[in-house]
């Protein structure tokens, strides 16, 4: 497989951070944006962010920004719709998507989703870790999706579908599995107190 697009997925309104950019929240001197990207940027081919909105205030990071093309901020689904749209452009086979407010997500991340795929005409992989209760939690958010499906997923978020493993499921999603270390590599910044954890963590 060639190595994939990648998508940074920033498209939410941050209502539990009182609104605005949650990627640009200053994070020990560097934007959570500058985090990811720094992971990101290293495992794949190219690499855009998918943001609603003016484009202008992301210039600095001289990546792609990509919006919605479905209204209403429908969620994640739309931001993945959005890079397979980028990637098709591109005459790309696949993209990585990442989350914009987890800034310790996998530095391996891209290889053990393509690993999980081996085999899989549409590949289609979601990042997961186990729970305490020996389970797996998926992170859907971060996962390898195939440009192949792009207007399935288009006429699904016309029909009202919303989650992601919903629709991931439809298509025989695989799951890879991450190893916890004392915290869950997909750990992300939703609340104030969140950044607190995240700058004790960096410290």
């Amino acid at each position: 497989m060639r190595q994939p697009l990648g998508v940074i997925l920033a498209g939410g309104q941050a209502r539990r951070m009182g609104g605005g950019d949650k990627g640009m929240l200053d994070l020990s001197g560097r934007s959570l944006l500058d985090h990811v990207v720094a992971r990101a940027g290293p495992q794949v081919a190219a690499l855009a962010l998918n943001a609603n909105g003016d484009p202008d205030r992301f210039a600095g990071f001289g990546l792609d920004v990509l919006p919605d093309s479905v209204a209403g901020f429908p969620g994640p689904l739309a931001g993945i719709l959005a890079g397979l749209d980028w990637a098709a452009g591109r005459r790309a086979d696949m993209i990585v998507t990442m989350a914009a407010d987890t800034p310790f997500f996998p530095c391996d991340l891209v290889p053990r989703l393509l690993l999980a795929a081996e085999g899989m005409s549409l590949p289609l992989v979601l990042a997961a870790t186990p729970d305490d209760n020996g389970n797996q939690r998926r992170h859907p958010t971060f996962g390898l999706w195939p440009v192949a499906l792009r207007e399935d997923l288009r006429e699904a978020l016309a029909d009202g579908v919303r989650k992601v493993g919903l629709w991931a499921d439809r298509h025989g999603a695989r799951a890879a599995l991450f190893p916890v270390d004392g915290i869950d590599p997909f750990f992300n910044v939703n609340t104030p107190g969140d950044l607190a954890r995240a700058e004790a963590l960096l410290a």
